[in-house]
């Protein structure tokens, strides 16, 4: 990574939840300097590392090294790759590991990996001896802008995605935007769907600014990646300070999931990333925002212009219409006979609609829905 942005310098994002508030810090190449500030926020003596095999081996060293230099006793737990890690049985290896371990109440669970790693460390977290010092120190983009913050961790059952969860905020965010140089383009990507997001619902100046600087921040230039780092994390602490237990503004972060969670339950989470599915679902929200007459013309063309831009898909995949109404119904979001569906009322405008699975799919919707589906992957894989 090169540029002017600083390696030794971090921004400062603060999350602002009184007694339970914390920093998320934003740096490149600070990886090694986390264990001093680590174990001063947490008030930790151990400290075990949660990560996947892949990681662990690039990273797992580096911060060990800063966490026993900062006088923890670290222990290391590793669990699978992918979506199955997100279960009740990995949980329970895991709680099996912390016993082993001999965790207590001030031992700190350190997630180092993408979001799939948080979120099964941070339930973990919440949930032995009813909660122990969190700490998340994402190496994918998407984690960096969304999972690591906001204090939201589950695991997956066989029926949904995140149905078992807890709201359970970190001590500490440490990023450290150099880990995104081993990640896959693909990865960066998925990543920067949620950054996209976070422009089209609740800031037009930030999408604006993606629109100017998105080829650079993808390509890790950190003049353009690190503001654009700062400003996500700080759209998403905003909103979590207003709204913690996801009751009103918070919904709003929701954009393009309700969709993006049926589509990977369809897949059984194989052969597609986490923000390639909320594209997928962010595209026809917007296109649904304009149908319904809500949203502006023009409003889902920027925003699948963008997603396009980022080499991302913008159709959902042609699974039956029955097939999609099904996973709606049992979306963790629904109430009653609806989905709080999130609408935009223009870019950077976004709010929530009571709507039934029938009326976010209405009839005929499918055939729209899928158009382009080929071309889309063709764009995005280059040929």
């Amino acid at each position: 990574m090169r540029g002017d942005a600083s390696l030794g310098e971090a921004r400062s994002v603060e999350v602002a939840l009184g007694e339970r508030s914390y920093p998320i810090r934003i740096g490149v190449g600070t990886l090694a300097r986390a264990g001093p500030e680590l174990a001063l926020r947490t008030g930790a003596k151990r400290a075990v590392i949660v990560s996947e095999p892949t990681i662990a081996r690039r990273y797992g060293a580096t911060l060990e090294r800063s966490l026993r230099s900062a006088g923890l006793t670290v222990g290391r737990a590793l669990v699978p790759s992918g979506e199955k890690s997100k279960s009740l049985r990995e949980a329970g290896k895991l709680y099996e590991a912390l016993i082993g371990f001999g965790a207590d109440r001030s031992t700190a669970v350190v997630a180092l990996g993408g979001g799939k790693v948080g979120d099964l460390a941070g339930f973990v977290a919440a949930t032995y001896l009813r909660g122990v010092p969190f700490v998340q120190v994402p190496t994918t983009l998407l984690a960096m802008v969304d999972s690591s913050v906001g204090g939201k961790v589950a695991v997956n059952l066989p029926q949904g995605k995140n149905l078992a969860g807890a709201f359970h905020q970190p001590r500490l965010v440490w990023i450290d935007a150099a880990t995104l140089s081993s990640l896959d383009p693909r990865e960066r990507a998925a990543g920067m769907a949620e950054i996209v997001k976070a422009g089209a619902i609740l800031d037009a100046g930030f999408f604006a600014c993606l629109e100017r600087d998105v080829e650079r921040a993808l390509a890790l230039d950190p003049d353009a990646l690190v503001p654009i780092l700062e400003r996500a994390c700080a759209i998403k602490a905003e909103v979590v300070e207003q709204d913690e237990r996801e009751m009103g503004l918070r919904m709003l972060l929701n954009f393009g999931h309700t969709l993006g969670h049926a589509v990977e339950t369809l897949k059984r989470y194989r052969g597609i990333l986490h923000g390639e599915a909320v594209a997928m679902g962010m595209a026809y929200a917007a296109r649904r925002s304009e149908e319904l007459g809500l949203a502006p013309a023009q409003t889902a063309t920027r925003l699948v212009e963008l997603l396009g831009r980022c080499r991302l898909p913008t159709h959902l995949p042609p699974f039956p219409r029955n097939a999609y109404l099904a996973a709606l119904r049992v979306d963790k979001k629904r109430r009653d006979a609806h989905v709080r569906f999130v609408v935009l009322r223009g870019l950077g405008r976004a709010e929530t609609m009571p709507l039934t699975p029938e009326e976010i799919l209405p009839v005929g919707a499918m055939a729209t829905a899928a158009r382009g589906t080929s071309r889309s992957r063709r764009s995005r894989d280059g040929r």
